[in-house]
């Protein structure tokens, strides 16, 4: 029996934001998605929260293992429909040991530290297309270079590309770091499989969403939480 409780990260404070354990009937492992760290990309916190109320109305299901999902890290950047200030995603450690440099991103690595996810998924938006243009990052899986987890994203671009009539929108994965990003930084503390994942900014919101939506579902299945 699937079981979804509501808690609040950074509780108590200015950036307090909810976030979501679900847990499956059955053990396996933890994967964690977060969204919302630049208020400003939208449809991936949309797609965040509608994966909530997806789940809310079991239209989606977990069977084993614990989801955790915090659809809005940046409650004030969204507010504005900002980035943020300072850039949230530039705040946590950049070594193992590490300080982050902002009390959200001090809370979200407890969280982490807490549940020790084995996947770890960062939900943003990005300008340009990266099938037209490599220095782009929009419409991306982004991984560290050597991380387990490659064979997993190539295999799920591969498969939603193949759901995708347009080229030009199709995804590519990016092999790179980001010093003080959130995905970074968890990869780098407990070794989980952390990607980012990028849609353009140009393309239809609901699509935008619906791309969204679509990827972490594949994820969660590769994972083995949904059937």
């Amino acid at each position: 029996m699937m079981i979804i409780e509501n808690y609040t990260l950074a509780s108590f404070t200015s950036h307090a934001t909810p976030y979501y354990v679900i847990s499956g009937g059955l053990p396996g492992p933890v994967f964690m998605v977060v969204s919302g760290i630049h208020g400003n990309e939208t449809a991936s916190i949309r797609a965040a929260k509608n994966i909530v109320n997806h789940l809310r109305q079991g239209e989606l299901y977990i069977y084993r293992g614990t989801l955790i999902i915090v659809p809005l890290m940046n409650q004030k950047a969204y507010r504005k429909r900002i980035r943020g200030v300072p850039d949230l995603n530039r705040t946590f450690p950049r070594t193992r040991n590490g300080s982050a440099k902002h009390p959200l991103s001090v809370a979200l690595l407890q969280l982490v530290r807490r549940y020790r996810p084995t996947w770890y998924l960062d939900l943003h938006e990005a300008n340009g297309l990266s099938q037209r243009n490599p220095k782009r990052l929009g419409q991306s899986i982004i991984i560290k270079q050597g991380s387990q987890g490659t064979v997993t994203a190539r295999r799920i671009i591969k498969d939603i590309n193949r759901t995708i009539a347009k080229p030009s929108y199709h995804f590519n994965i990016r092999l790179r770091e980001r010093p003080g990003s959130s995905r970074s930084a968890v990869s780098r503390i407990i070794g989980a499989k952390a990607f980012t994942v990028e849609t353009c900014w140009s393309l239809d919101r609901d699509l935008r969403i619906r791309y969204q939506i679509d990827i972490v579902s594949r994820f969660l299945r590769s994972a083995g939480l949904m059937w």
